[in-house]
């Protein structure tokens, strides 16, 4: 389910200050977000390009399972009208991984010399956005390309995204090429953590209502979640409303045998006797099922157990138990 926005205004804010600036000026300004897997990276490039209009936007990312040599630029290119290009049109067909060119007869530096003209061919004279998503994922030719790119005067906003350099699959490359970008004049650089309890709590709001998640049940998910958007979502989308339920306490066996009498309105002497237990063991067991709903009396935690909050599984014990309560009463 799309997620809403939720933590993440003052870095969506300063990526659209960013892009502003190049529109205006021209000038080339590199943008890296960093991450773990699933805290809202990619959404944050989304909301960023719905706001650069009719802008050229060059996006691409690596293949999965198996990088291969400028796949970044090839998923660019691909389905891309390159008639007119002032480059090679073998060394073109290369970098868009056409599997019928023969092995390339470039040196890597020249090769490297042609992507970049590709890329200044694609973007023209106007601002532009050239998106690299997942560079932690590309093959070392894409991560010198896009070293390659921040360094240039293309009047672009070169925006990054990036898992942790050691999600790499060239763990020390990666690690160079963000230091590279990062210390770019004038980039910026921002780092997308878990979302806060109280984050999660006004997702849950905007999703299901303004009344709709106490704090208790927000801290309840973000226990589940880490704060995590995408654990989030899958979350909301498998649970749905029946994320905002309290959560059921951990109750014992023994806790859950009690509690089902206790909705009976058994007495603690009849409920010692239904389960064959001292009435002092009973007492214990009331004041801990006492705390452990939250209920200030036998009456409250009575209306609990019946509030529709149990299993099947608890229903069917309490059932077994109120029998057995019944025929010890009847003996």
């Amino acid at each position: 389910m799309a997620m809403p926005m939720v933590g993440r205004a003052p870095a969506v804010e300063e990526l659209r200050r960013a892009w502003a600036r190049v529109h205006a000026g021209g000038k080339p300004i590199t943008a890296v977000v960093t991450g773990t897997a699933g805290t809202g990276k990619s959404a944050l490039v989304g909301a960023v390009l719905r706001d650069t209009g009719d802008a050229t936007v060059l996006a691409g990312a690596a293949r999965v399972h198996s990088p291969a040599p400028y796949d970044w630029l090839a998923a660019v290119l691909a389905g891309r009208d390159t008639t007119g290009f002032d480059v090679p049109p073998d060394a073109l067909a290369w970098l868009k991984q056409d599997p019928d060119v023969p092995r390339e007869r470039y040196t890597p530096d020249a090769l490297l010399r042609i992507a970049v003209a590709t890329v200044r061919a694609l973007v023209g004279g106007a601002p532009a956005v050239l998106v690299v998503e997942d560079l932690h994922a590309l093959d070392p030719a894409s991560l010198n390309l896009v070293a390659e790119l921040a360094a240039t005067d293309l009047p672009a906003l070169l925006l990054v995204t990036s898992q942790p350099a050691t999600a790499a699959v060239s763990p020390q490359l990666a690690e160079r090429t963000l230091a590279r970008l990062g210390g770019r004049p004038g980039a910026v650089r921002r780092h997308l953590s878990g979302l806060l309890p109280a984050e999660v709590g006004e997702i849950l709001r905007q999703v299901y209502g303004s009344a709709a998640a106490s704090p208790d049940v927000a801290e309840a998910v973000w226990r589940r979640t880490d704060g995590n958007p995408y654990r989030l979502s899958e979350l909301l989308a498998v649970e749905g409303e029946a994320i905002l339920e309290q959560p059921r306490p951990d109750l014992t066996a023994r806790e859950r045998e009690v509690l089902g009498l206790l909705a009976e309105g058994m007495a603690n002497k009849q409920i010692a006797t239904a389960l064959g237990i001292s009435v002092r063991t009973v007492t214990v067991h009331v004041s801990n099922l006492l705390r452990k709903t939250g209920a200030s009396s036998r009456t409250e935690a009575a209306l609990w157990a019946l509030s529709g909050r149990r299993s099947g599984d608890h229903q069917a014990g309490w059932r077994d138990n109120r029998r057995a309560a019944r025929s010890q009463s009847s003996a």
